[in-house]
């Protein structure tokens, strides 16, 4: 798709679906809708986030109880919600990925659950859980929360990390991996860019890995973007006002990801390890959760281009770094199909089976 005429047509209202189970994935024309709406279920358990700001509390779902030692848990894999908040059904798809991995009795499952201001107000919630404005990108795109302070939803990620750093409750892990499909895939993309959470867990000794999930966009970390022979040139922000805008580039990131330069950032994520992982179908350009925006479309014309031409990039610009494609072939943008392929289980639980591409 030529990009500069992508550029001229308008901006779709954008809602991704993550880590969805296959209902929710047939059901992606519904999302707009559903996804401003309050969401039916509150997880069950809550986490403190401490900061400068404030503190706040963050609704979560733990499968064991982590507030005594759990000295078999070798593994934790975090899995962020999507647009609907379902933290509750995330983690039920997780736990049919730990299954097919038959990892349960080493393995923690972990899924946050980041609010809206309809959900504090629908469920009367205390005033001390954490929500974020009900535009999709706030929370994913690690912005401030609305209240109860002024808490970016990547701090309530540190603080997960954080949680998981405690060798007197975990004495044994050894792995963390931060997932997330779709939008979730945004938010974990994001984070491993600019997160500070694995510090804790790297000085433990600790592993920590991303994988990224057929999302609609990626941060790059400068102007140029792929073009139709698969070269990378610089972009023009006349045909495109705000293509290089956060979340798409560095200009107006929010407080938490200018602590440091965006090279030292770019430095940062080459280091890490991170999995894309990618569904070779995942290729309709007018998938109704596809982001349509110029921003969007300047990345390619749907998520499996997207995804191969960020990897191509941050490869063209560093070589040699601890990062992978994998393909699951022949897999659209289902969540539930892609974690539990054998490329999904060898992302999450280093399960053998998958041709790295």
């Amino acid at each position: 798709m030529d990009r500069f005429r992508a550029c001229l047509k308008p901006v779709a209202g954008f809602l991704i679906l993550l880590l969805a189970l296959p209902g929710i994935a047939a059901a992606a024309a519904s999302q707009s809708s559903a996804g401003r709406r309050p969401v039916r279920v509150i997880a069950d358990q809550h986490l403190e986030v401490r900061t400068p700001a404030g503190n706040g509390v963050l609704p979560l779902y733990v499968s064991r109880d982590w507030t005594k030692p759990q000295p078999d848990i070798t593994r934790a894999l975090i899995v962020i919600h999507g647009a609907l908040r379902n933290a509750d059904e995330y983690l039920r798809s997780a736990q049919r990925a730990l299954a097919a991995a038959d990892a349960a009795r080493t393995s923690l499952l972990v899924a946050p659950q980041f609010m809206s201001d309809r959900d504090i107000a629908a469920h009367k919630l205390p005033d001390n859980v954490l929500h974020w404005g009900s535009r999709q990108e706030s929370w994913l795109a690690g912005e401030a929360a609305h209240g109860p302070a002024a808490i970016s939803s990547f701090e309530a990620i540190d603080a997960l990390l954080a949680r998981l750093a405690d060798r007197a409750v975990f004495p044994k892990l050894a792995q963390v991996v931060v997932a997330g499909h779709s939008a979730g895939g945004q938010a974990v993309q994001r984070y491993a860019v600019v997160g500070r959470g694995d510090a804790a867990l790297t000085s433990a000794g600790i592993g920590v890995r991303y994988v990224v999930a057929n999302p609609s966009s990626y941060l790059y970390f400068s102007p140029e973007r792929p073009d139709s022979s698969e070269a990378f040139s610089p972009f023009s922000n006349v045909d495109c006002p705000g293509f290089n805008d956060w979340k798409y580039g560095w200009s107006k990131a929010p407080a938490y990801a200018r602590e440091k330069t965006p090279t030292a950032y770019e430095q940062t994520y080459a280091a890490r390890e991170v999995i894309y992982l990618l569904g070779t179908a995942d290729t309709n350009p007018n998938h109704p959760a596809l982001d349509k925006s110029c921003a969007g479309e300047a990345q390619g014309p749907q998520r499996y281009a997207r995804g191969l031409a960020y990897a191509r990039y941050i490869k063209m610009r560093h070589g040699n770094l601890n990062h992978r494609v994998l393909e699951v072939p022949g897999v659209g943008h289902d969540a539930d199909k892609m974690l539990i392929s054998k490329c999904g289980l060898a992302a999450l639980f280093d399960q053998p089976g998958c041709a790295e591409r």
